[in-house]
């Protein structure tokens, strides 16, 4: 175990706060790719809301899940709403509560203090527990990495090695509080958080996501500012989430750039470079850039998790507005640790 030995400063701070509130804000309109119908049942999203019924781009409808056994088992009473039409994915989450996927980079943050650094097989058991255990999550969707990983869970296999292989963005959001608490060693923060990635996400296109996130997140940390991160990072032309003509994107509509010449949806060869355009044209503007991605819809929960991960970094705590930090629903050691008001 690698201890953290640092107490966060605020761009840390802000980071973490920064990933929790781009999620929270999206989730009530959270995969809904008519972007009219989220303005219909929303309107224009600026604070935390609670989900409705019904979602008009939901697809529960045609997904099915059946346990591997009852003690794998991560919907249990979820289980009858898959197959119907309409079910909003996070239906029982309150107006300012993450989805599952944050939950877990939450939980992932208790683990590194209480350990005062990375267990991995620590954070395993805080992981296994948080899903199957009754209650401990109240969350409709669980997604298919988690299906895939207690599936194999259930058959035996050791949980380090139930892992899938992955593309879709989420997972991305599960790495950020490595980065952001090992950030004073940035090749072990990179070690750790891509070797953590493995555990629900395998593949080398996750990998490599995984990279570009990490060493932006890490520049920005180190005092870089988050413009000047991204331009240096595509001048280099080191990888292809980063080989796109971003800079010459910026005088069109954001709902062009993200809908039209990249996916809204969650697969990370397209939500990546979204993440980069938003974090490039509102660098100086983290509340403006969180409600914009708010509303290009899509997988505007885990896309905006790492937007507001790169702006928190910069900005810190204070760059978010006052009411999104205090009504943020954090777990309540989380909450503690941040030294956030209720």
């Amino acid at each position: 175990m690698e201890s953290m030995i640092q107490k966060l400063d605020d761009g840390q701070r802000g980071a973490l706060l920064g990933s929790w509130i781009a999620d929270a804000l999206a989730m009530p309109v959270h995969w809904y790719y008519d972007r009219a119908a989220l303005q219909r049942d929303y309107g224009i999203v600026d604070r935390y809301l609670a989900p409705r019924n019904p979602h008009a781009d939901s697809i529960l409808w045609r997904s099915k899940y059946q346990p591997a056994s009852p003690e794998t088992d991560i919907l249990r009473e979820q289980i009858q709403f898959w197959g119907q039409r309409g079910i909003h994915y996070h239906q029982f989450l309150q107006a300012g509560e993450n989805t599952l996927n944050l939950q877990l980079s939450q939980i992932l943050f208790e683990s590194l203090v209480a350990n005062d650094g990375y267990d991995q097989n620590e954070y395993l058991d805080r992981f296994v527990t948080a899903l199957t255990k009754p209650g401990h999550h109240r969350d409709t969707y669980v997604e298919e990495y988690l299906r895939h990983f207690f599936k194999r869970y259930a058959e035996g296999v050791a949980p380090a090695q139930c892992g899938m292989k992955e593309k879709h963005i989420g997972g991305l959001s599960l790495i950020i509080p490595l980065v952001v608490c090992f950030s004073d060693r940035p090749n072990l923060a990179r070690m750790h958080a891509l070797r953590h990635l493995e555990l629900t996400h395998t593949g080398e296109l996750m990998q490599k996501a995984g990279g570009v996130v990490a060493d932006l997140l890490l520049s920005v940390l180190h005092g870089r500012p988050l413009k000047e991160a991204i331009l240096e990072s595509c001048a280099r032309q080191g990888s292809p989430f980063l080989g796109h003509p971003f800079s010459r994107w910026l005088s069109r509509p954001d709902e062009e750039i993200i809908g039209k010449v990249l996916s809204p949806a969650c697969y990370v060869q397209d939500a990546v470079p979204a993440v980069i355009y938003l974090a490039l044209k509102y660098h100086d503007a983290p509340r403006k850039a969180l409600m914009v991605n708010t509303m290009l819809g899509g997988d505007n929960a885990h896309r905006g998790a790492v937007l507001g991960a790169l702006l928190g970094a910069e900005h810190g705590c204070a760059g978010f507005p006052e009411v999104w930090r205090n009504q943020l629903l954090l777990r309540p050691d989380v909450k503690r640790e941040l030294d956030i008001s209720s």
